[in-house]
């Protein structure tokens, strides 16, 4: 039996938690956003024939972001179904679908379509369930990319995280990494009831390392239940989607001046959880919230509205702030358009000026 050198067993024992768990980070495998939204219905197709995908090239072209890749050759033309170009009528199929017992995955080529489908997404998946007191079920996932891309211009680029999030019987949920996508996507189209997934098609493409454990055919994560990115004791960043990279971003630039800042993932937007956030604040005394949607009404009014309402705006030592996109559509030119979303460097200066250093 091989025995462990000394001089190796000294240098474990050294290591330190951080170090051991950058070190299972680095040994994991890596998978793109886009092959872990695949592999999560990939598996759910498999494990229930009543999955379904349709939607605008969703089969013979693979999809237009390729998160449908070879589901077609795999499934065939019942169950991957390429669709006209008509959301408000595969958005209406996939709902009749819905109720006749399916689970369908409807795919939008982006959310700023599915307003073309929105009362099927509102009138009748979100409001059914509670008007045939609870006799009918919509299991059905909305999906697709949404918020802003790179040079797409305003009709592709809004958010519509607060949108649906306003709307009882959704739920919703905001992807940022590869685990995300892959679990909270499981676990939507298991749900019983609707459940629109906002991804993001920049973050498509970026790899995350995977855990053994979400590499499983059984990973799922719980809708509604927020995650701790980046543990800290000085300001709590709350994001979702796209918008954790860059509380991330910020909270490494921080460290480096000597703030520590405890940054969460929502996750899942409806239902929020505010418990999460709560614990944090009472932990660090100040909130900043960053999303790349408008400013009216958003998932940060909503955030900063319910720490108003509760005991734990009595943590706070300074006014809570949101770090949002400018309150305009998102232009064309590359040179607006950096500056519609938040950067970093925004958010640093915002918790600089909360916690009062120069």
């Amino acid at each position: 039996m091989a025995t462990v050198k000394p001089y190796l067993l000294k240098t474990i024992k050294l290591l330190t938690k951080r170090q051991l768990s950058t070190f299972r980070t680095l040994s994991a495998k890596q998978m793109t956003v886009r092959d872990a939204l695949n592999t999560a219905i990939d598996e759910e197709m498999e494990k229930d024939e009543r999955v379904f995908v349709l939607g605008e090239e969703v089969a013979l072209y693979d999809g237009a972001y390729k998160v449908t890749r070879g589901l077609w050759k795999k499934y065939g033309d019942k169950r991957v179904i390429d669709t006209p170009i008509t959301e408000m009528g595969f958005g209406g199929l996939a709902v009749g679908a819905a109720m006749g017992g399916l689970r369908p995955i409807c795919e939008f080529m982006t959310f700023n379509f599915a307003m073309q489908a929105i009362d099927h997404i509102i009138n009748s998946a979100a409001k059914t369930f509670y008007m045939s007191a609870g006799r009918v079920n919509i299991p059905i996932v909305f999906r697709g990319p949404n918020g802003a891309a790179s040079g797409v211009a305003a009709q592709h680029s809004q958010c519509f995280g607060a949108w649906y999030a306003h709307c009882p019987g959704l739920k919703v949920i905001s992807p940022y990494n590869s685990e995300d996508a892959k679990g909270l996507l499981k676990a939507a189209i298991r749900d019983p009831d609707p459940v629109v997934c906002l991804e993001n098609e920049i973050m498509y493409g970026v790899q995350f390392p995977m855990t053994d454990e979400a590499l499983s055919k059984d990973f799922v994560l719980p809708i509604g239940k927020a995650k701790i990115e980046r543990v800290g004791k000085h300001v709590t960043i709350v994001a979702h989607s796209r918008a954790v990279e860059t509380a991330l971003e910020a909270a490494k630039d921080l460290a480096g001046k000597g703030i520590e800042a405890e940054v969460i993932n929502l996750r899942s937007l409806r239902p929020l959880d505010f418990n999460t956030i709560a614990k944090s604040v009472a932990k660090t005394n100040h909130l900043v919230s960053v999303e790349q949607g408008w400013p009216t009404c958003g998932i940060g009014s909503e955030i900063l509205a319910q720490i108003m309402e509760s005991e734990t705006f009595y943590h706070l030592d300074q006014p809570a702030i949101r770090v949002t996109g400018a309150d305009v559509p998102m232009a064309y030119a590359k040179s607006l358009e950096l500056v519609s979303i938040p950067g970093p460097t925004d958010v640093t200066k915002v918790v600089k000026k909360l916690l009062g250093v120069k």
